[in-house]
């Protein structure tokens, strides 16, 4: 669970329960979700956490860790922290003080456990019991020796300062992790990671980043966009291309003649869709220059899942039995090049990361980020709802108010027009599911300071999908409050949670020293 749905919670707990309840219940729930049969794996998917540079391996007391940052609890939470951190980025647990009475509750809290379990106790006896089933027990004080060291605050940079010695392994509190989120440990990862400058976008063609191809990336965007475009003008145009009136056997005056609204209602459609497929152009050609040129590994799979969800939907154009050569034409030139701009490549990191700022700047980022991430959600299930309309019923009430006529009425005049409806609305989900698909894992992977081109990329898919829409909307007189209520909610969502993430996402520092770019070694 990322910062932005742990610092809800546990604001609403807290409201509820007090605030040493309100921690419990929070990182409950993150236990839940990483004990779940590919829990763990799907959160730290989910979350964008990615496996830690090899510098911070290490051991401590003689056991290995892969990551030298973890977390110390108490034992009541002993259970829920080694389930919950792990999938964001914790390496190991420090269990402490334990006594005699917590030994059954510490041998089921490390009984599968993923990373190594330490105790720290006083009493010989308990050591003995627990010795067979964790991995250390420590005698000492947990910052005894200049081994294990407390963070004090949830300061990134402190953190990578102290992780700069490779005998010292940093550990979080759960009051830490309370104030600064379970994001905590990625960030402070990928602050710790080296990295070298990243290239220009015009020196891009000549390298592959570690995170895909970003030329290619940036191609398959503008070709996107491209398309949507000159799928609006025709749309504004003659609406109908020479083989939708081969596949009717209507022109656009027989249309008319059939329903006055008709022609309307197709044009309709086919903007919004248009206004879809410019908002993809934008959002792939965003996480391609800004995220894949710099080699963050979650763009790149961003870029991918939105795009798989795309050609997974081609498969509507048969649904009906109307397969436009246009579109086939478009998804020819376009699958190359996302295969292209997806590839792995070997290329090392070339991310920037700048200090965290003021904190009351970083929270009001977290509500809009939580708010964008909502959007994206509510924008796929619209997807998944309009094209099952697409795909079964045709029309929804409001569209049969509009027309004054339902799917039966246009079949009994043209058996093939509510196919020809049916279709341009499945294709329509399709390309809404995709790029909600983009927003969704670009506004839950993609928020950090300084980023500006998250903000940008965002706002400018959200101008091509959302303007359009309410226009052609207006224009036509098609006004259904109901019918339009999802587009204005998203559009004040979006608008709300860019607003109050500018100033984060969009943050500037003149000293090229604070920008923490690190060399390699």
């Amino acid at each position: 669970m990322p910062d932005w749905t742990y610092q809800p919670l546990r604001g609403i707990a807290g409201a509820l329960l007090g605030v040493r309840r309100s921690r419990l219940a929070a990182l409950r729930v993150l236990a839940w979700t990483g004990s779940l049969p590919g829990g763990g794996r799907v959160v730290a998917r989910l979350l964008g956490h990615r496996h830690p540079p090899a510098h911070l391996a290490g051991a401590v007391r003689g056991v290995p860790v892969r990551n030298r940052l973890g977390a110390v609890v108490p034992p009541g939470v002993a259970w829920e922290a080694v389930r919950a951190l792990p999938p964001l980025g914790a390496g190991l647990i420090l269990v402490e003080p334990v006594t005699a009475a917590d030994v059954p509750q510490i041998r089921e809290a490390a009984t599968g456990r993923r990373i190594p379990v330490l105790v720290r106790t006083e009493d010989p006896a308990v050591a003995d019991a627990l010795a067979p089933h964790v991995d250390a027990v420590l005698a000492t004080p947990s910052g005894a020796g200049g081994e294990l060291v407390r963070a004090e605050s949830p300061s990134v940079d402190a953190a990578v300062r102290m992780l700069a010695d490779p005998g010292r392994v940093v550990l979080a509190t759960p009051g830490l992790l309370i104030e600064a989120g379970p994001g905590w440990f990625g960030r402070v990862m990928e602050a710790a990671t080296p990295t070298v400058p990243a290239l220009p976008l015009r020196d891009a063609v000549r390298g592959p980043a570690a995170g895909g191809r970003p030329w290619w990336g940036l191609m398959a965007g503008a070709v996107m966009a491209v398309a949507g475009i000159v799928a609006a003008a025709v749309a504004l145009g003659p609406v109908l291309l020479w083989y939708d009136r081969a596949f009717l056997g209507m022109d656009r005056q027989a249309l008319h003649a059939v329903n006055h609204h008709l022609v309307h209602f197709l044009r309709h459609d086919r903007i919004t869709l248009a206004g879809t497929m410019v908002a993809i152009g934008v959002l792939y050609a965003g996480l391609a220059a800004g995220g894949m040129r710099r080699g963050w590994p979650w763009a790149r799979e961003a870029y991918l899942a939105s795009g798989c969800v795309g050609f997974v939907a081609e498969l509507y154009l048969f649904a009906h039995g109307y397969a436009e050569p246009l579109h086939l034409v478009l998804t020819a030139v376009f699958l190359p090049m996302f295969v292209a701009a997806t590839r792995r490549s070997s290329g090392g990191p070339r991310w920037t990361s700048l200090p965290e700022g003021p904190e009351r700047e970083r929270r009001r980022a977290l509500t809009g980020q939580l708010l964008m991430v909502i959007t994206g959600a509510g924008l796929f299930a619209g997807g998944v709802a309009v094209s099952a309309v697409g795909l079964t019923g045709v029309l929804v009430p409001s569209d049969v108010a509009f027309l004054g006529a339902g799917a039966d009425a246009l079949g009994s005049v043209n058996a093939r027009l509510p196919s020809f409806v049916a279709h341009d609305r499945a294709g329509f989900g399709g390309a809404l599911m995709a790029a909600a698909t983009a927003i969704t894992l670009l506004s839950a992977w993609g928020w950090r300071r300084g980023e500006s081109w998250v903000w940008w990329t965002l706002a400018l898919a959200a101008v091509a999908g959302f303007v359009p829409a309410v226009a052609t909307h207006l224009s036509i007189g098609y006004v259904d409050l109901w019918h339009l209520a999802p587009v204005f909610v998203g559009m004040a969502l979006t608008t709300t949670a860019l607003t109050l993430s500018r100033p984060y996402l969009c943050a500037r520092t003149m000293s090229a020293a604070r920008s923490h770019v690190r060399s390699p070694g």
